[in-house]
Formats: structure tokens, C-alpha cells, sequence
């Protein structure tokens, strides 16, 4: 008896979002859509019961990318999800499953109910040590004492909100994949990292802050010191003093902004100039003659979505490293020395994981100028190499990953084409044929657009961008955007006429 027959009573009755019966009009789906993203935006603000403020981020810069809200339900976001599709696309990369989801249904089924428990068992081992270790999510003392509990009782009970928190994210998820517009996931990314460009656009500065956002620092340096609360907005950078060196720096770097400004304009141009270069095969119709259509093999094949992958399994190597230092009474300095910043969360400067560590926005690196902190030039070249080089050896790796699981390979590719009626001109109607002559462009491309993916995220990382949005979570936003707006498009085809539907199934 194998693996399948012992484990298919659990993973069958696994509860799923049931498929809709037929076709599901677009007003319906998009009403789906603003529904499941009208209940995010309200579960990233109900926080945690039984928690004094807000915590240390676990996840840091990594927030934007893995959604959900610090302190909150959605304190886990979409982490447990990602983590358990690396799981799965590493077992499948191997062969280790035996799944032929492509053809079997009950391997469908099997490997949707798989996903569920290893997304279950995720929340735990990561809802966990957040709550247990270290003083990731505080305990109200005040709350322990009225409940009569204790601390264990209430860390208890703040877990219990947690792995709720990450149930209701992936059956959120499952309702827009098969009710909605686009997926879950994708949908999640951009609201949050799209919260924080517009907050880095236009947001104003509370009582003693003095940070605040593009335009309104733009606005006080041409008219004067414009004020908010008694907050003095863009302290460092007045139109008097740009042209000392100082002035000119924070003008480029600093409150001005403009290297992050025209890195993020750049990002869009070229995220979306890359979505539209593609390889079009040639298709002809063998039932409806002189039907032809085109095949288009895209630059970015495998969608940004694999940087996802890349940047949880960073983000994990990260969490770990904190735990470690929370637990740890004294660390090893080879593995990482950390020190507390103004914000109360520990960051390492010495040691593996400071290598490990993604590079986050030019402070991270440019020495030159008095950036960098007090790391060695050498530490900081060494950390940008291995950045750089797990984004772009791990973006080709994880795209490869994504396009034979997501059934997007020359094989499956082929055996759709093949399915639908359509054949390439000139060669003979054979799913080999077919597969010879995609297995040219496929796999190149995915691997030369999963590297140019890493590439983009670590250099938009190194210049900054608006909102301090990693370059990462800005290509994902960009690159789901468009994917929606093409879906949207095809929606409304399909709507306006309905035998495109049957022709497309």
C-alpha cells in the first residue's frame, strides 16, 4: 500500500470552495473579487486579542510581499501558502509524489488536499515560534490578569487567532481562484504593496515625525517649510542647500527621493515592456480551415510569481535567525551578531545571516557616501554578490520549478495544443512534434526570465523605490497588474461573445 491509498481519506475530505456549475459572469466575479479584498483589508486591521502594541515585524521588509498585517489576524499572510508550494514544487521537482495531476483526477484531489495540510501544518510551525519565542507579539499583562490564564494562556489564545487568520487567507485565495478575477495571492500583494507607494506618495507626517511622503516634501521644499502637526517636512533637504554635497545626497537618496522615484518609474516601463516581448509560434485550426491563431511564449514565461518562492525561503533563513538570537543566550558571532534599531527590531550586522540577508535600500550598501553602517567595504560587496546571486540563480531555478508543476512545460503545452484542434503549419499533427518545437524556446526563456526577474529585484532593492516597497513586491505588483488587466480583457470577449467561450472551453 503506498503513500496515496494511506493518506487519501484525509486528503479527500480536506473542505474545498466548491467549482462553480457552468459559466460565471464577469459583474459576478468581479463582485466576488471586491468582496474577498473588502474582508482582507478588514482582517489586516482587527489585531490581535491579548497583545500590548503592535510587536517586531517578524517578516520586516519582507511584509509587502507575504501581505497580512503585523499584530493583527492576517499576522501570518500568505506565508504558510507560499512555504508549502516550495515544499511541493521541491517533492514534485524530484518525482517524490508519484502525482500525475495533469491526467489522473484523483491525483488532483490528492495533491489539492496535500497543499491544504502542508498549508495547515505551516501555520503552525511559523505561528508558533512568533508567538513562544522571543518578544516577537508581547502579552498584555492586564489581559492575562482578567482572563485568569496566565501569559502561556494568552500566547495560547493569540495563536489560536493567528492559525485562524491563516485558514480564512487560503480559502480566501481558493474563492477568487475559482469565483473571481486573477488569484488570491496576486491580489493580496498588490493591495498591500500598493497601500505603501500611495503612502509614500502623498502621506503627511503625524505629531514628531518627520518622515513624510513624496509630494507633500516635495511641496514644502518649493514653497518653505510646510507643517503637519508640528511636524517640519524634508528637514534635510532645502532647495538652498542642494548643491552642498550633503544637500545633494539627501536630494537623491534621502527626503528627495529621486533616485527612488525614477527607480520605480523604470521598474514599471520595464516590467511592462518585458511582458509584451514574446516568441509567437504559428498555429492553423485542422476542423475550422483557415482558422489560425499563435502560440506566444513571453520573455518573463514563468510570471514573477517564482520571486515569491525565492524571497519566502530568504524571509524563512531570516526568521530563523531571529529565533535563534531570541533563544539563544549567547549567539556564535560566526552565525550572527544583531543590533536593535530605533524601531525595536533586531537586524543582523555581522556573522552568516548578515551575508544572507537580502539588500534592502541603498543604506544597505553604499559605503562611499557614509552608507552601509559599520560593516567593512569587503562584508558589503560580499553581501551584495550573494544577494544577487541567490535572486538570480534562484529565480531560474524556482521558474523551472513553476512552469513543469503549473503544467506550462513543452509537454503539457503540447498535449493542450494538440487538444484543441491546432497544429503548427508546416509540420506533421503529432503532440511530439509539437513538444520538439516548443522544447526551442520554452525552457531557454524560462530560465533567462527568471534570472532577469532576480536581476530587476535586487537592483530596484539597491536604489530604493517610493514607500520603501522592495523591488520584489513592486515587480509582483506591476506584473500581476498586467495579468489582470489582460484577464479582465479576455472576460469581457468572452462576455460580449459567447462562442468564443465554447471555442476557449
Amino acid at each position: 500500500m503506498g503513500w496515496k491509498d494511506t493518506a487519501e481519506p484525509l486528503l479527500t475530505r480536506m473542505p474545498a470552495v466548491q467549482r462553480p456549475e457552468g459559466h460565471v459572469p464577469f459583474k459576478r466575479k468581479l463582485a466576488w473579487t471586491a468582496g474577498v479584498l473588502v474582508l482582507y483589508f478588514f482582517l489586516t486591521n482587527v489585531f490581535l486579542f491579548g497583545l500590548q502594541g503592535q510587536g517586531s515585524d517578524v517578516f520586516g521588509r519582507f511584509r509587502s510581499i507575504l501581505a497580512g498585517g503585523q499584530g493583527t489576524i492576517m499576522q501570518l499572510g500568505i506565508g504558510p501558502i507560499v512555504t508549502a508550494s516550495i515544499v511541493l514544487q521541491l517533492l514534485g521537482g524530484a518525482d517524490l509524489l508519484g502525482l500525475d495531476t495533469q491526467n489522473n483526477p484523483r491525483d488532483q484531489v490528492l495533491y489539492q488536499g496535500l497543499q491544504k495540510v502542508l498549508v495547515l501544518v505551516m501555520c503552525c510551525l511559523t505561528g508558533l515560534p512568533m508567538v513562544f519565542a522571543g518578544t516577537f507579539l508581547p502579552v498584555d499583562s492586564q489581559v492575562a490578569a482578567s482572563l485568569g490564564i496566565g501569559r502561556a494562556g494568552v500566547k495560547w489564545l493569540m495563536f489560536a487567532q493567528i492559525f485562524m487568520g491563516g485558514v480564512l487567507i487560503l480559502y480566501m485565495d481558493e474563492v477568487i481562484s475559482k469565483w473571481g478575477v486573477g488569484s488570491g495571492i496576486g491580489l493580496f500583494i498588490i493591495a498591500g504593496v500598493s497601500q505603501q507607494l500611495i503612502g509614500g506618495l502623498v502621506s503627511v507626517p503625524a505629531i514628531g515625525s518627520s518622515e513624510a511622503g513624496l509630494i507633500p516634501t516635495w511641496f514644502g521644499m518649493l514653497f518653505g517649510e510646510l507643517s503637519a502637526g508640528g511636524a517640519v517636512l524634508a528637514p534635510d533637504v532645502q532647495l538652498g542647500s542642494v548643491l552642498s554635497a550633503s544637500g545633494f545626497e539627501a536630494l537623491l537618496f534621502g527626503s528627495g527621493q529621486i533616485i527612488a522615484l525614477v527607480t520605480t518609474v523604470l521598474i514599471f516601463s520595464v516590467v511592462v515592456y518585458a511582458e509584451s516581448v514574446r516568441v509567437e509560434i504559428p498555429l492553423s485550426n485542422t476542423r475550422v480551415k483557415g482558422a489560425r491563431g499563435r502560440f506566444p511564449v513571453k520573455l518573463i514565461y514563468a510570471s514573477v510569481l517564482p520571486m515569491i518562492l525565492v524571497r519566502a525561503l530568504q524571509a524563512n533563513l531570516q526568521f530563523l535567525g531571529r529565533i535563534l538570537h531570541a533563544q539563544l543566550d549567547s549567539m556564535p558571532a560566526w552565525l550572527g551578531v544583531y543590533q536593535e534599531t530605533q524601531s525595536g527590531v533586531s537586524q543582523p550586522v555581522g556573522g552568516l545571516f548578515y551575508y544572507l540577508a537580502p539588500i534592502r535600500d541603498p543604506s544597505d550598501w553604499m559605503w562611499f557616501i557614509g552608507l552601509g553602517g559599520s560593516a567593512e567595504p569587503w562584508q558589503i560587496m560580499l553581501r551584495v554578490g550573494i544577494d544577487l546571486t541567490f535572486m538570480v540563480i534562484g529565480g531560474a531555478i524556482f521558474a523551472i520549478f513553476w512552469v513543469e508543476t503549473t503544467d506550462m512545460g513543452p509537454e503539457a503545452t503540447a498535449k493542450q495544443i494538440h487538444n484543441s484542434g491546432m497544429e503548427i503549419p508546416g509540420f506533421r499533427r503529432n503532440v511530439s512534434v509539437i513538444e520538439k518545437v516548443l522544447e526551442r524556446y520554452i525552457p531557454q526563456v524560462t530560465v533567462i526570465g527568471g534570472a532577469l526577474v532576480g536581476l530587476l529585484a535586487v537592483m530596484a532593492n539597491m536604489m530604493g523605490t517610493i514607500g520603501n516597497v522592495s523591488g520584489t513586491g513592486l515587480l509582483l505588483t506591476v506584473s500581476i497588474t498586467y495579468k489582470i488587466y489582460e484577464e479582465i480583457a479576455e472576460e469581457q470577449l468572452m462576455e460580449m461573445h459567447p462562442m468564443m467561450r465554447q471555442m476557449f472551453g
